[in-house]
């Protein structure tokens, strides 16, 4: 028997992921728009953690399913940890991802290599529709390069410069980056909570 797990993000780019980072589970995974709901959540929320709570709850209790929200963000040394929580909205709440990684750019203009080191973190929470809630995080740190490189990923996957690979979080496959990336690495921790909500039958 396959359980339902409703991914609340309305990102394409994030399924297409979370589908891979999650297979082969005894979950049917499904999205906001196959359910045909439209709720948008604000992440008014102070952290990662807020935010992804938030968006799970509020969905898992519309849907009445178990639900998957995460928040994700890049925290710039240089800039004091900025744009973090805000990350997504960093360039203005409807800038496209170029806008954002331009802004983001000048924002460490004159800056050295050695001076833009970074990491991406990414706090996922699993809710019930009783409103009980588990969280799964992960980290990767890198460096923010001078211009972008690479057609994959999204967000600010092309400035994100890993150098253990010599290469962009853009520039690497789906399954590579699933491997190191932060959302891979707390996805991989949501695959054993939810392998035990499965065998203990308590969804």
């Amino acid at each position: 028997m396959d359980y339902k797990l409703l991914l609340a993000t309305n990102n394409e780019a994030k399924v297409r992921e979370y589908r891979s980072l999650l297979q082969k589970l005894p979950f049917e995974l499904v999205t906001l728009a196959e359910l045909g709901m439209t709720v948008i959540v604000d992440e008014v929320g102070e952290s990662l953690e807020e935010n992804a709570r938030l968006k799970a709850t509020v969905l898992a209790a519309r849907s009445q399913l178990l639900a998957l929200a995460d928040d994700s963000g890049l925290e710039v040394d240089a800039l004091g940890g900025e744009p973090g929580r805000l990350s997504a909205r960093y360039a203005g709440e409807k800038a496209s991802d170029r806008d954002r990684i331009s802004y983001l750019l000048s924002k460490l203009k004159g800056v050295p290599w050695t001076k833009r080191s970074a990491r991406f973190r990414c706090v996922i929470a699993l809710a019930t529709p009783g409103g009980k809630v588990e969280f799964c995080s992960g980290e990767c740190r890198g460096v923010i390069t001078f211009e972008p490189a690479g057609e994959q990923g999204f967000g600010y996957d092309p400035i994100f410069y890993l150098p253990e690979s010599g290469k962009t979080m853009a520039e690497l496959p789906l399954e590579i980056k699933n491997q190191v990336s932060h959302r891979g690495q707390a996805a991989r921790k949501v695959r054993r909570v939810l392998k035990r909500l499965s065998s203990s039958n308590s969804l």
